[in-house]
């Protein structure tokens, strides 16, 4: 059984401005609301999140959401049918909505299905960054942060990421979208996302983040060709947000890490020069993935 959620309140606009105006990088939502300021950043993942049956189990990564201080990154597929209004409304807004003024999201291939992806710009606002667009940047702590597109536009993307990566240097980056590159899942890796990877790559990124196959998975560092690299990208799948969830078809290599059991989110803890990762599932107990790295 969904519920819904009241309208919301008439001062949540400026709020969102508010937000928007100091950046997530300072500014987050603590678990009842509070702004507050953190000395690690934490960002909190998942993709392929919201639908209106009840083999769906976004009520339960909301919920877990409304527990944990972070910035929301939806990693695309935020509806899991047509990206029509009505879904946003009827089966996002009742569940990750709750932490919406907080949350950054990327677009999927259902967020597509409706043309243009007007209902998901529509919905997220300025929280989607340009509308239409679908790729922006922000700082979060000591990290720079790329939410990108990987249903359009990939080429144009990979020339604006290599200008941002040289106009606004960090030594920690971390992008996210939703099609990955390496996946042991049932839909193939996306070798159209490559450029996006090797852009990354040779400016020395940390972490890229996706969903599409409704799984858990964690890479060793690669490059963008596949080849374990001391100092390569560790990609993380994470298209546990609450759709049914899928098994794994043929293992890749470097994957480390697999889980089709469990919902569940992604959180990252953001440091000036590292960083650790916990794969928290719903209904709680233990850690089912955790480690750290360092920035380069």
């Amino acid at each position: 059984m969904r519920w819904m959620v009241p309208r919301p309140p008439v001062y949540l606009p400026a709020l969102l401005s508010l937000l928007l105006a100091c950046g997530p990088g300072e500014v987050t939502m603590g678990p009842g609301g509070q702004l507050e300021h953190a000395s690690a950043a934490t960002l909190l993942a998942a993709g392929d999140i919201a639908g209106c049956s009840e083999k769906y189990n976004d009520e339960a990564t909301s919920a877990m959401l409304l527990t944990l201080a972070g910035t929301v990154a939806a990693l695309g597929d935020v509806v899991q049918k047509n990206g029509e209004h009505w879904e946003y409304r009827k089966c996002y807004h009742p569940t990750w909505g709750r932490v919406l003024s907080r949350t950054r999201p990327s677009p999927g291939n259902h967020d597509y299905r409706t043309a243009q992806a007007a209902a998901y710009y529509e919905y997220f606002g300025g929280l989607a960054g340009p509308s239409g667009r679908g790729w922006y940047t922000y700082r979060l702590g000591a990290w720079r942060i790329y939410s990108l597109n990987s249903e359009r536009s990939i080429a144009q993307q990979a020339a604006w990421l290599q200008k941002q990566l040289a106009a606004t240097p960090s030594k920690c980056v971390l992008a996210y979208w939703h099609r990955p590159l390496y996946t042991s899942g049932r839909n193939p890796g996306e070798s159209s996302v490559r450029p996006l990877f090797d852009v990354l790559y040779k400016a020395r990124a940390e972490v890229v983040l996706s969903g599409h196959n409704h799984n858990y998975e964690r890479f060793a560092p690669q490059d963008a060709d596949g080849h374990a690299r001391a100092a390569g990208i560790r990609q993380f799948v994470v298209g546990t947000g609450g759709a049914p969830l899928e098994a794994f078809v043929t293992i890749q290599p470097n994957s480390q890490v697999r889980r089709a059991d469990r919902w569940g989110v992604l959180r990252l803890r953001l440091y000036q020069d590292s960083y650790s990762w916990e794969f928290l599932p719903v209904g709680g107990g233990e850690r089912l993935d955790s480690g750290s790295g360092a920035c380069r």
